[in-house]
């Protein structure tokens, strides 16, 4: 059986222009990373599961993407982050919403998956439960970047003055972390993390966390989501894909490019996923300037890549 891992670290690019090469080099540098963490895993013939929770935690661990130490901030100054896992071979699956604490929220996510009779953990109650397990745990001040805040800033002031909240820059809009994985048993895996939307409501809750929506996978195909949030969870965006698989015969590339740019672009959303069949093949589509992303497909086809 062959292996196949795909990780995203957001669809919130940078504009081409704004990208120095020294930055470049950076989010080329951790994807490069991420991918690697997973792709060890499998390699060794470890489980789609592990390797999945590797990447996002690799990902997570860097200050670049818009999850775990790089989240972003919500309207209020806040940090609420969001992560989801789902296994394939039988289904089962644990989000969280509203994380503060837990410097790893897909951990989180999974221990919710293994060590509790839920799917979804909220806000205080997913924060004892990381004390509770003994997870690696932090205070507000590690989740700071002078970046983020920034850029929280920047969002109000264009907001106070009549501006959009759909008309954001991207990488206000669309960052999330992901990754997907076929195993050398034939066993789909998909995670997300995420920090959700700069300047979002305190308290909102985004497709990340909701199954169907940000991510899914199933014994046809795993998928994980990065963009405009809302629209993802208003069409089940994962989900659908799967479903295009299952009961229209559609292959992996052609359900993901329908739902990115066909449904998605139609409800006025923005974002793109990464998901891999069965088989090990891989599709990346986005319908925004760019997305971080990196795959080794079922044939060994390396791709590290940001813009089109």
């Amino acid at each position: 059986m062959n292996i196949a891992l795909a990780i995203h670290g957001g669809a919130g690019t940078l504009r081409r222009q704004d990208m120095s090469a020294e930055q470049e080099q950076a989010y080329l540098a951790g994807l490069n990373a991420a991918l690697d963490a997973g792709l060890t895993i499998l390699q060794k013939g470890g489980k789609a599961l592990d390797a999945v929770s590797a990447a996002v935690c690799s990902l997570e661990d860097n200050p670049l993407f818009n999850a775990g130490k790089g989240a972003v901030f919500t309207l209020g100054g806040r940090i609420e982050m969001e992560a989801a896992v789902m296994d394939g071979a039988t289904q089962a699956c644990g989000s969280v919403t509203g994380v503060t604490s837990a410097r790893n929220p897909v951990l989180l996510a999974r221990a919710v998956m293994e060590h509790t009779p839920h799917v979804t953990l909220g806000f205080d109650a997913a924060d004892r439960f990381a004390h509770e397990r003994g997870l690696p745990c932090a205070t507000p001040d590690y989740f700071f970047t002078e970046r983020r805040w920034q850029a929280l800033q920047e969002e109000k002031q264009r907001l106070a003055e009549g501006g959009k909240e759909e008309d954001a820059p991207e990488d206000r809009k669309h960052g999330t972390v992901g990754a997907v994985a076929l195993d050398s048993q034939g066993r789909l895996a998909a995670a997300t993390s995420t920090g959700g939307r700069t300047a979002k409501m305190d308290g909102r809750v985004g497709d990340t966390p909701v199954f169907g929506a940000g991510t899914w996978a199933d014994a046809h195909c795993a998928v994980s989501g990065t963009g405009h949030g809302e629209y993802f969870v208003r069409i089940a965006a994962a989900h659908d894909i799967s479903a295009r698989l299952r009961y229209a015969g559609q292959d992996i590339a052609t359900a993901a490019e329908a739902v990115v740019n066909g449904s998605l672009r139609a409800q006025g959303g923005t974002g793109g996923v990464v998901a891999v069949d069965h088989q090990g093949r891989v599709a990346m589509p986005f319908n925004c300037e760019g997305m971080y992303r990196a795959m080794v497909d079922g044939a060994g086809r390396r791709e590290v890549a940001i813009y089109r």
